[in-house]
């Protein structure tokens, strides 16, 4: 397994976890659990986003740039939808 596998696999997990602790976050039933899953998730985020920047820096993560058109059709779709 190479350094890009482990990266993408730690990208994966952490994004799951950032799943799991927003989800405990929005179900929690007291401030202290609500505080407590919400850091774990704001420390989550920051985490999956470093994984990001530095697969991104090796061209491991590369991305599209949504055409206008692509963009305006979303746009219009859900324009009417409250």
């Amino acid at each position: 397994m190479g350094d890009r596998d482990i990266m993408e696999n730690l990208l994966l997990t952490t994004k799951g976890v950032c799943d799991l602790y927003m989800h405990g976050t929005i179900e929690s039933s007291t401030a202290n659990v609500h505080q407590a899953f919400n850091q774990a998730l704001k420390d989550s985020l920051c985490m999956q986003d470093d994984i990001y920047q530095k697969m991104s820096a090796k061209g491991w993560y590369n991305t599209e740039q949504a055409q206008s058109s692509q963009i305006q059709k979303v746009h219009s779709q859900y324009a009417g939808v409250s």
